[in-house]
């Protein structure tokens, strides 16, 4: 696990285990709120770093979504609130629990591990939280996926997004019309810093740059559906496009972004044609 210090109070921890996806904590006079967990293998590694070297309980873990590298590692605070959308919860006792099951029955790690839903949750609107002087607000994102929130520092202007902002925008379960529209609300945000959901931090001179990059993927994507329509083997067209013609590198999120690219066109091809 990889970890740095954004401000005097935020720190940014990176998982070396699994495609480059991001927790990040603020620390208040007393205790910290940690935002999603990396893969619980890693967790242990969070949880020592702010309770035995920063001596700062973790009193908030906030979920930007349910999805198992940002919310599995719950269990490792037993004495926290959970916070994230109303959705969230609803997933992660309706899924997540069997695809714990499933996972443990393979044989892998997850066996020491047990889901924890949210306690409190947003739907609509926005949570506040108020750690030391500073306040943190909680709002939902859905377009990565319908149960997405992300967090802003609002003093610091600092958002961790969750995963509707990453280096290959990812909208499979969720929206595409959603999502882009989050991306432009994000560059009228005045912000210092995006921690993104996978991947690197994005400074402030770098957020136009890394929101445009990403809404003309996203531009792009439609493009090349609307092409595919016009094919007698749509799907035989659309595995034939290679992401890095997007101008996105297939060597992002640890290799694995021509297979998030591939599932983003199917997806997108299915939704505006095969359900019309």
């Amino acid at each position: 696990m990889q970890k740095e210090r954004v401000s005097d109070n935020v720190y940014w921890f990176q998982s070396e285990i699994y495609a480059q996806v991001t927790a990040g904590a603020i620390i208040g006079p007393q205790w910290a709120v940690l935002i999603d967990t990396l893969m619980p293998e890693e967790t242990p590694h969070i949880k020592h770093f702010l309770e035995s070297e920063l001596m700062m309980p973790v009193r908030y873990v906030i979920n930007t979504h349910h999805h198992a590298d940002h919310s599995w590692g719950n269990c490792f605070f037993p004495n926290a609130t959970i916070i994230s959308h109303d959705l969230c919860r609803k997933y992660m006792i309706e899924k997540s629990m069997s695809a714990l099951n499933e996972a443990v029955e393979g044989g892998m790690y997850f066996k020491d591990i047990c889901i924890i839903p949210p306690d409190i949750t947003v739907a609509d609107g926005s949570l506040f939280l108020r750690i030391g002087k500073k306040q943190i607000q909680i709002f939902a994102t859905p377009g990565h996926s319908d149960d997405s929130v992300a967090v802003l520092l609002e003093e610091d202007r600092i958002l961790f997004a969750g995963d509707s902002f990453m280096p290959v925008p990812f909208f499979v379960g969720g929206d595409y019309d959603v999502l882009l529209s989050t991306l432009i609300r994000y560059s009228e945000m005045g912000l210092e810093n995006i921690i993104q959901g996978h991947g690197d931090i994005i400074l402030r001179g770098e957020i136009d740059d890394k929101v445009q990059m990403n809404v003309d993927y996203l531009h792009t994507l439609k493009k090349i559906v609307k092409a595919a329509h016009r094919r007698r083997y749509p799907y035989e067209f659309l595995a034939q496009q290679d992401i890095e013609d997007t101008g996105k590198n297939r060597v992002l999120l640890g290799g694995i972004a021509e297979t998030l690219h591939q599932r983003n066109l199917a997806w997108l091809y299915y939704h505006t044609y095969r359900e019309n």
